[in-house]
């Protein structure tokens, strides 16, 4: 693991049995409070060259999601479309229902943008439920998908997800971390 990966580590607190008990929940916080110029270096660095000179926006997933899309849109000059939990957009929007690890949700895009070729960004992937979620609403609006950038991976709680997913950190490779 680069010293990179231990630095972004070292700013991501887990806290056990949030928001339910037997959920660990990576606090993402204190890392998005300093090492912002690093972490945007890390998920440019995590992406193949050939999908960011196709990307013509990043599609970023409430909320934490728009923290990180947002750096990447913003250093690579690149659309932001998003992906909002239900009533939060004005329509007309298109809608999917999904599972995850700890209740059922829908998420929400807006109808009408002319179709794009997307990088989904997300902060975590667990179960992959919201990631199917994102997918298939991207697929209803006649987008095409080149992957999903994901700052954390749990790579143990999901199967392949039908996308090139590219992450920079990896629950695997966690170093001895302080647990809340």
């Amino acid at each position: 693991m680069t010293s990179l990966h231990t630095t972004l580590w070292t700013h991501i607190r887990t806290v056990q049995d949030f928001p339910k008990p037997g959920i660990c929940f990576y606090d993402l916080t204190p890392l998005f409070m300093q090492n912002i110029a690093a972490l945007t270096d890390a998920l440019i660095a995590s992406i193949p060259a050939e999908a960011l000179n196709e990307v013509d926006s990043f599609l970023a997933v409430e909320a934490r999601g728009f923290v990180l899309a947002s750096l990447l849109a913003q250093r690579l000059n690149k659309g932001l479309l998003l992906v909002r939990k239900a009533g939060k957009l004005p329509p007309p929007v298109v809608g999917v229902g999904y599972s995850l690890e700890y209740g059922v949700d829908r998420l929400e895009m807006a109808d009408g943008i002319v179709p794009q070729k997307v990088i989904i960004v997300d902060d975590v992937l667990a179960t992959g439920g919201t990631l199917k979620a994102v997918k298939q609403l991207a697929e209803k609006c006649q987008h095409h998908i080149l992957g999903a950038s994901i700052l954390l991976d749990l790579p143990d709680l999901h199967s392949d997800l039908g996308v090139n997913i590219w992450s920079v950190l990896d629950e695997r490779t966690q170093p001895e971390a302080q647990v809340a």
